[in-house]
């Protein structure tokens, strides 16, 4: 039995998303969650603790889970839709910037 959270749209790039996520893979929620509160990128670190706190939650109510025994089985954070940016430079020329966005989803499983 697994508990599948997705947070969709998050205005952060996969690739600083992804950093984060390798800290806290194949580990316990209460453990996770530790890692989480001393990392240093506080946003992103943010947005993975309610997360995790939303699939805790979830499990909490259905009863069915030993809250204890949750691990993050799999996490990962896919590419979202890229907002697309023209900054003005000079002589009339115009640099396209790049917002990226990420889909991120976590899977917790009982051990």
């Amino acid at each position: 039995m697994t508990i599948v959270v997705k947070n969709n749209n998050v205005g952060i790039s996969p690739r600083k998303v992804r950093q984060v996520l390798n800290l806290i893979r194949n580990k316990k929620a209460s453990e996770a969650l530790r890692t989480l509160r001393f990392c240093e990128k506080k946003e992103i670190s943010l947005m993975l603790t309610k997360l995790i706190n939303s699939g805790l939650a979830i499990a909490s109510e259905s009863e069915k889970y030993d809250l204890d025994n949750l691990v993050l089985t799999q996490i990962f954070a896919d590419g979202g839709p890229t907002l697309k940016r023209i900054q003005p430079r000079a002589q009339g020329r115009a640099f396209r910037i790049l917002k990226r966005t990420s889909h991120v989803t976590v899977q917790l499983s009982e051990v």
